[in-house]
């Protein structure tokens, strides 16, 4: 389940370039294996985040998978290295609203 409406403008070279890796590894996600560009998003507990690299951009998909009633995605974004391998605070921003909403709609609220 995809959380937000997003333009398509945002995601820039991503639906072109990573669209078919990331939807392949959340499948892997929903047959409850661990696809090898998984790792937990080490700042909020049981989110994790797939990465996906192409040429000299980072691109990343960040979801939970440990709720009840599905596989919520969370954020989609181009990783844009301004200090380090930090995520930004705005995009830490999104991920935490949409936590928030997505254990909403998990509860059924």
């Amino acid at each position: 389940m995809f959380l937000s409406e997003v333009p398509k403008k945002t995601y820039g070279n991503f639906l072109k370039l990573s669209v078919k890796k990331i939807g392949y590894d959340l499948y892997l996600v929903q047959t409850q294996e661990m696809p090898d560009s998984a790792k937990s998003l080490k700042s909020i507990s049981g989110v994790m985040e797939l990465v996906e690299r192409y040429d000299t951009d980072t691109y990343r998909s960040v979801y939970v998978a440990n709720l009840d009633k599905a596989i919520f995605v969370l954020h989609c974004f181009k990783k844009k290295a301004k200090r380090g391998i930090k995520t930004p605070r705005a995009d830490m921003d999104v991920i935490r609203q949409r936590l928030k909403e997505a254990k909403e709609l998990n509860k059924g609220e």
